[in-house]
């Protein structure tokens, strides 16, 4: 839980992320920078309930506690100029570094990557869609299917400046059916580790007490009900799992 003046302190706003599908402000409580998406500018869509992504966001950092993994950065609900909305710390990047990237076939790393895809960019030159193989993306990649995470684009994964890696974004997540859409597909079949199988095993057990009640304001009976049963098919598998359902495994754009 953020410290009292981070709820109650004057959010003021300093300028918009046009880029964004739902309005996204940059403001400062005190000194502190922060993301505001308020429940007001969320766009209806077909499939996930009106007026819940800025909830399925905080639902998202709290797994990432319970989980131990520090994926995402602080993230809260409190009022704004545009109502009660999601706040999310800012994250300073380095813009030298990107975990995702689309590179021209001809020219692969050797080491340190895992390859998703192959496709054709516009001008009909042959690319690839990588990502990098660490620790911490694979954790991010779990991750992604705990939540059931139907958006991990490539800019969806902020390299910090002290190496640590963030993810961001995570309004579409949480639907009780199959819908993981990630670029962090390098890793299909191939088997979790101890201290992962770990990480799922103590979101498990925490659902079942205080971040299952705080789940409960979040997200509905049925969600949290797949949310558990990820976790212990995760665990059952104990394997990276691969594509299913009938959505598209891959979103667009990639970045």
């Amino acid at each position: 839980m953020p410290d009292q003046n981070l709820l109650t302190a004057e959010l003021e706003l300093t300028g918009r992320i046009t880029t964004a599908s739902n309005a996204t402000f940059l403001g400062n409580i005190g000194e502190v920078s922060v993301v505001y998406k308020p429940i007001a500018g969320e766009k209806p869509l077909w499939d996930f309930p009106h007026a819940t992504l800025a909830h399925r966001e905080v639902a998202a950092f709290l797994v990432s506690e319970a989980l131990g993994w520090n994926l995402v950065p602080r993230t809260w609900l409190r009022d704004g100029r545009f109502g009660e909305g999601m706040v999310q710390l800012w994250q300073e990047t380095d813009p030298t570094q990107h975990a995702v990237n689309l590179v021209p076939t001809h020219q692969l790393p050797t080491t340190g990557w895992k390859t998703v895809l192959h496709g054709q960019d516009g001008d009909g030159e042959q690319v690839t869609l990588l990502h990098e193989d660490s620790p911490e993306l694979r954790r991010m990649a779990i991750f992604d299917a705990l939540i059931n995470n139907a958006d991990r684009k490539g800019d969806h994964v902020l390299a910090m400046l002290d190496g640590h890696q963030y993810g961001v974004d995570h309004g579409l997540s949480f639907h009780h059916e199959p819908k993981l859409r990630t670029v962090l597909w390098g890793w299909v079949g191939e088997p979790l580790t101890d201290a992962e199988l770990d990480g799922i095993h103590q979101l498990n057990q925490a659902l079942s007490g205080e971040l299952g009640q705080e789940l409960a304001t979040l997200l509905s009976s049925n969600e949290l009900s797949a949310l558990a049963s990820r976790c212990t098919d995760l665990r059952r598998t104990g394997q990276f799992p691969a594509p299913s359902g009938h959505m598209p495994a891959i979103p667009w754009p990639l970045f």
